[in-house]
């Protein structure tokens, strides 16, 4: 994966992927999943990039199991406060299906703004939203803000974040634009974005 390499190669991070089961795991089981995962790896200190759910699940891990030693987290158009996309298709008989216990837990029956608060004040979570309206989520529903094609920019600015960017970029662009992947570097080096001065 893009993120990983450039972590890697131009900032000299150990990277590691963890992947999980969103369609059968609910966000409480994949959240446990990434502990034990970074259990295993026995690291110090951790700091975690997660795109889109990803970013939902790194959260719920810390508020289930607080003493994971994480340092800071990047958010990448993670549906924090919720999903319009998500929940238009819920309403349908075949949607569910498609998106899965995990999403299904996270953009309506246990959303990121009820839960959390602690997490955020305990942590430095950094959010990046795209503002690329190019995506299957114009298909499902209307956005009238900026969004990056699937997540709005609203649906990712939980409050007590540290820090929150928007770039031109859409959903998918979020993990292989390099910019984003610099600003994400500079997160977790220094807790905030770097700004146009």
């Amino acid at each position: 994966m893009l993120v990983k390499r450039r972590l890697e190669r131009k900032y000299q991070y150990r990277a590691q992927l963890f992947s999980y089961p969103s369609i059968r795991g609910t966000l409480n089981e994949n959240s446990r999943l990434l502990a034990d995962f970074i259990a295993v790896q026995k690291f110090d200190k951790v700091h975690l990039i997660g795109h889109s759910l990803g970013g939902v699940v790194a959260l719920r891990m810390l508020a289930l199991k607080p003493d994971v030693p994480v340092h800071r987290i990047v958010c990448l158009g993670s549906p924090l406060c919720g999903s319009r996309v998500a929940s238009h298709l819920s309403q349908v008989n075949w949607g569910k299906v498609i998106l899965g216990k995990s999403v299904t837990d996270s953009a309506f029956d246990e959303v990121g703004n009820q839960w959390a608060r602690e997490v955020c004040v305990s942590h430095d979570i950094g959010v990046i939203a795209g503002t690329v309206p190019l995506g299957m989520g114009r298909f499902v529903t209307s956005f009238d803000e900026d969004n990056d094609g699937i997540i709005a920019v609203s649906e990712t600015r939980l409050p007590g974040i540290k820090d929150h960017l928007c770039l031109p970029v859409n959903h998918e662009g979020l993990i292989i634009s390099h910019k984003v992947i610099d600003q994400a570097a500079t997160f977790l080096k220094c807790g905030q974005f770097l700004r146009d001065t």
